[in-house]
Parts: structure tokens; sequence; C-alpha cells
């Protein structure tokens, strides 16, 4: 039996959960193919500073775990694939998290981490982020934004200056126009190497949306032994509905064996050894959404820690496909509730909106796999967008009658000095 005992082996461990599940995503080659993006970035003269790293222990893999496997549970979908980057999802939460307060930062800290406080999560997830390596064939790459509605909000320079520290975050101000949609689409574009080419349709103007917090991530590996064209046969694959589909199958012998509660699987590894996939499948007559419903962060943590060093003879099927899931219900399910009303929502240390406060509109993300002979290209993106009212509440007008002698200025908005100045006693002729 393998046990894990080491951090090399911890990362390994939950990148197999990523690849097996789509805990995935990147950054990449395209740019020069795209158009140029317009928005001002607003982190000149906020730089990085100096963060330690912590040791990723027990208390942060039951977290991360046990999040990613309820956000499976809570997303996929009962007529089709199903593809989601937990990784994702918790770094643009734990972002949007360094700028909620009061109920709103608890239940959210809950959520994320099992009610780990915000700066602790902050610290594992750099860490985290710190200790994924690539490598010649193999890829990893996750990016991190933040976009602002350049008219009417003003962000909060300790939230810019947390979320550069932790998540090496960018920040634009932008008009949230048509233009806007395309300079995120663009920024998401490149950062997955073109797997996410179109994440936003639109930029919702009432109420309007007045932050994005993204992240994007990619992984593009080869295996550590690439199947030759002689092992890829064609066979039959039974759906869920079971109707029989031709399929190319990759045949292979493997020596990590997967086996306990109700399933069997493998260890496949990518070329350095530092990632692996694992397939993990339910027994014949288990049915896969009872098998996912009852898997818990410690049990995935079990099958895969305790895989067996044996021989086993293996069929992979090729696949490639994309799957995009709106996460507002999964995370209000999971107790994140406050953060997506208008009535409870605290994201007050974000900055000010001047109409007034904030809460989350929508979650996006997208996720995209292709598994073939040389290896596994995959790509994610979470969009969290924060919206706020469009006016201030309703006051009592006021009347001005200039029906008597007044003074007017002529003044330069950029010092607000007058340019001119003068009154007026009488109404000239």
């Amino acid at each position: 039996m393998k046990k894990l005992q080491s951090l090399s082996s911890i990362l390994k461990i939950v990148f197999s959960f990523v690849l097996a599940f789509g805990f995935i995503g990147c950054n990449g080659n395209i740019e020069d193919n795209l158009p140029k993006i317009q928005a001002s970035n607003l982190m000149h003269g906020i730089t990085a500073q100096t963060v330690n790293t912590v040791a990723l222990d027990e208390q942060f893999r039951n977290a991360a775990a046990n999040f990613s496997l309820n956000l499976f549970r809570n997303t996929i979908s009962d007529s089709g694939n199903s593809l989601i980057s937990p990784a994702s999802v918790l770094i643009a939460l734990a972002m949007a998290a360094n700028g909620a307060d009061g109920n709103t930062l608890s239940q959210m800290e809950q959520v994320i981490g099992g009610g780990m406080p915000i700066a602790q999560l902050n610290a594992y997830f750099y860490s985290f982020l710190k200790n994924l390596t690539s490598h010649p064939k193999e890829k990893i790459s996750i990016s991190n934004s933040i976009w602002f509605r350049e008219l009417g909000f003003t962000p909060n320079r300790d939230f810019l200056q947390t979320n550069a520290n932790y998540f090496n975050a960018d920040a634009f101000a932008a008009p949230f126009n048509n233009q806007t949609v395309n300079d995120i689409n663009t920024w998401i574009n490149k950062a997955t190497d073109g797997l996410i080419k179109e994440m936003l349709k639109s930029i919702p103007q009432d109420p309007p949306a007045v932050l994005y917090l993204i992240n994007t991530i990619l992984f593009d590996a080869e295996w550590a032994n690439i199947y030759e064209k002689r092992s890829v046969r064609n066979g039959e694959f039974t759906n869920y509905d079971n109707q029989k589909q031709t399929a190319q199958f990759m045949h292979s012998d493997e020596y990590l064996y997967i086996q306990g509660n109700g399933a069997t699987g493998f260890i496949k590894p990518y070329h350095s050894g530092r990632y692996s996939f694992a397939a993990i499948l339910p027994d014949k007559g288990v049915d896969i959404f009872d098998y996912i419903a009852e898997l818990s962060g410690e049990e995935y943590f079990n099958l895969i820690g305790n895989a067996n060093r044996e021989r086993v003879i293996t069929a992979l099927p090729k696949f490639k496909y994309e799957y995009d899931v709106l996460m507002n219900d999964a995370l209000e399910a999971m107790g994140m509730e406050e953060a997506f009303s208008e009535e409870t929502a605290n994201l007050s240390r974000m900055g000010n909106w001047v109409y007034g406060a904030l809460w989350i509109s929508r979650v996006l993300h997208k996720a995209n796999i292709a598994v073939d002979e040389r290896g596994t290209k995959a790509g994610a993106a979470t969009v969290i967008e924060p919206v706020g009212p469009t006016s201030g509440p309703p006051t009592s007008p006021h009347y001005v009658t200039l029906d008597r002698p007044f003074v007017y200025a002529i003044i330069d908005n950029e010092t607000n000095l007058p340019l001119f100045i003068g009154s007026l006693l009488s109404i000239p002729y």
C-alpha cells in the first residue's frame, strides 16, 4: 500500500483528482493572433510583497478535497458529460473573499476552507500555487485578474494589494462596454491557450456589473509513455442510456491499481512524474450518480493514496469536450448564500461603488479537455461578477432658481481652479 508522506505526493494526488474530474487549467502562446487589450492596468505602483510559504497540511488538503467533490456533486449534469476545475473556482472565490466582510465573509470561509480564516487560506493558496511547477513536456499555468468599471467605482487598495501578494492578480479599469467584453475574452483566450474563447457575451447594465474577478488554469502534458499507433483500436463504449457507441480506445499496461468502495481504476503518470491521470470506474451495477453522491474527500484520498503497485491492463477512450455551468445554485446549496443577495451581501472591502453596496450576480465557469495518444490538454476559467444598484436611495429634490444676482465660474476639472469667474447682477441687453 502506498501512503501519502511528502508534499510532492500530496500535490500529485491533488492533480490526479484534477485530471480525473476536471480540476485543471492553463496559459498559452497565441498572443500574436489576438487583439491588444485596451483596458488600463491599475496595478502600476502596486508590487507583490514577499509572502512566506506554509506547509500544505492535512487540514488544507481535506478542505480542498471536500470542496472539490461537493462542488462536483452540485454541478454535475444529469444529461451529458461534466467537467469543472474546483481549483479555478476556489482561487476565484478566495480572491473575492478578500473583499468580503461580516457574515458574508464567514460563509465564504466556511464553504472555501471549512471555516479557516481568509488570511490562513491566502497563505495556503499562495503555497499551493508556488509549488505547481512546469517541466519541458508538462506545463501548468494559472492567471488571475480583477476588472473594475472605471466610472463610479473606487477599488480598495488593500484589496488590490492582498490579491497581488497571494494570487499575483492584475487589475484593470475599463468602461464595461462591448470593448471590455472583447478585452476580457481576449485575456481569457490568451491565458488558456485558446481553449476558452468566449466567456462573456455581454456585460449587464441593469443592475450594472461593477467588477469581474477571473481565474484561469491551463494544463498541457505528455504521458510518461505515449500511446503507440498500434495500441489505439476501435471498441464499444456503453453510455449512461445503455446505448453502444464506437470509440477509439488507447491500450496500455499501468502499475498503480485502484480498488475499493465499489470501484476500480488506475493512475497513469505524465512525463515528469509530477502529475498523473486518475481513472475511477464504479463497479457494474453501481449507478455513477449514486457513486459520486457518496464519494467524500476522505474516501477519495483513501482510494488514491492506497493505490497498489500492481500491473493493470487499461483501455482509455480518446475524448474531447467543453462544459460550462452557472455556479450560483451550487454555491448557495453549499452554504454561500449571503454573497448572492442584494439585501445581505457585504463586499465592502472590495471598494466603493458610488450608488451603493455590491452583491454577486453570477459565478460563471467553463472548462475544456482533450485526452489523446500524446497526453492531456485542459483549460478552465472562472468569472465572478459583482453588481450594484443603478442609483442611490431616493431623496427629496432640491430647487435652485437663478432669479437674483449670482456668481459663476468656468473651472478646470482637473484642479477645480477657475479659468473664469464672474457675477451676474442684472440681465444685460
